[in-house]
């Protein structure tokens, strides 16, 4: 599969980093933009170098490069992924404003019937944030509330984590051997 992986300025960018190293595990064809306000949270929340992110994707993108091949629906992506997605980037992909290459990849994810997923980062959440959700929505994005589960009783910090960046490959349609199904204990005979 081909993915563009957007990575804008809120909080949990751990998401973006391990959403990357999973992508590149199961081969994973990884377009990548990181906003300028993430570079520095990516730094502060996961003591990454730029290097090492980008190091990550087949191709990076900087995100005002709306030259770049994923602005176009002519470049066949099978998938989006906003994570994390700050509310300005929200606000701009559900009211159709291409402001970067990230908000231009969404754009055309959704013009073009592609999976968008937007990973959104703020709590509490005001009335123009759930509507701004709502409008993705209705449009096509899948849109996932940055809110890890705990009833697969985690133990540490990097379950939590895997867990939901393991909801977020189910969400782009990707098979993955990342967390373990509820139920699937019942299954067996």
């Amino acid at each position: 599969m081909r993915i563009f992986v957007g990575v804008t300025g809120a909080s949990g960018a751990v998401y973006a980093v391990r959403l990357l190293e999973y992508l590149r595990k199961l081969d994973a064809e990884v377009h990548l933009s990181v906003s300028r306000t993430a570079w520095k949270i990516v730094k502060h929340e996961v003591g990454v170098d730029r290097n090492s992110v980008v190091s990550l994707a087949d191709y990076y993108w900087e995100e005002d490069d709306l030259e770049a091949p994923p602005a176009s629906g002519s470049f066949k992506m099978d998938a989006v992924a906003v994570v994390p997605c700050s509310t300005k980037t929200l606000a701009a992909i559900a009211n159709g404003i291409t402001t970067n290459l990230i908000t231009r990849a969404a754009e055309v994810a959704l013009k073009e019937r592609r999976r968008l997923v937007l990973v959104v980062r703020e709590s509490p959440l005001s009335l123009i944030h759930i509507r701004n959700m709502e409008m993705a929505t209705a449009a096509g994005a899948v849109v996932m509330p940055a809110s890890p589960p705990f009833y697969h009783r985690p133990k540490t910090l990097d379950e939590l984590i895997d867990f939901f960046v393991g909801r977020v490959l189910d969400a782009l349609g990707l098979e993955h051997e990342l967390i373990q199904r509820w139920g699937r204990d019942r299954l067996r005979k």
